[in-house]
């Protein structure tokens, strides 16, 4: 790998280590085993970086979704996106960190933008995606009284006239 894979894959490192807020250009070229200046030069900030890396982990996690999906029933497939909170929770806590980031930074927004867009479309639209959002936020506050893959079924059902 070239110095730019080698701050990807340290990137990525550092966000599921230590999260986005905690994560230096120290951090990140240690792992990386480069020199720091190298972030610069390659992507221009630790910001643009840490993106870059979020995004490529948070599709990576998509495709690993896409395929959970595709193995389940209909009615267990809320529970198999669940289960990434609980599996991926680095992950999870690192992409709610760069939505904080995205308020001041356009480059950051952009990337989530991007990402949100194809979560709808993965989904199959904004509704599932909320739904999606908000069991991710209970799942990584308050997982002891979370609900399953199950409760969301029934609610949902419920809901339907």
């Amino acid at each position: 790998m070239g110095n730019r894979e080698d701050l990807l894959a340290g990137a990525r490192q550092c966000l599921i280590e230590r999260g986005w807020a905690r994560t230096t250009v120290r951090d990140i070229a240690a792992a990386a085993g480069v020199n720091h200046a190298a972030i610069g030069y390659h992507f221009g900030s630790r910001e643009a970086l840490l993106s870059q890396a979020l995004m490529a982990a948070m599709d990576e996690l998509g495709d690993e979704m896409a395929r959970r999906l595709a193995d389940v029933d209909p009615d267990q497939r809320w529970q198999a996106l669940i289960d990434t909170f609980t599996t991926h929770r680095p992950l999870w806590v690192a992409q709610l960190e760069a939505i904080a980031v995205a308020e001041r930074n356009e480059e950051v927004r952009q990337h989530l933008a991007a990402g949100q867009r194809e979560a709808r479309e993965g989904l199959g639209g904004s509704v599932p995606n909320a739904i999606l959002t908000g069991l991710m936020l209970q799942w990584l506050v308050d997982p002891d009284t979370a609900p399953s893959g199950a409760d969301v079924v029934a609610e949902i059902r419920a809901l339907k006239p």
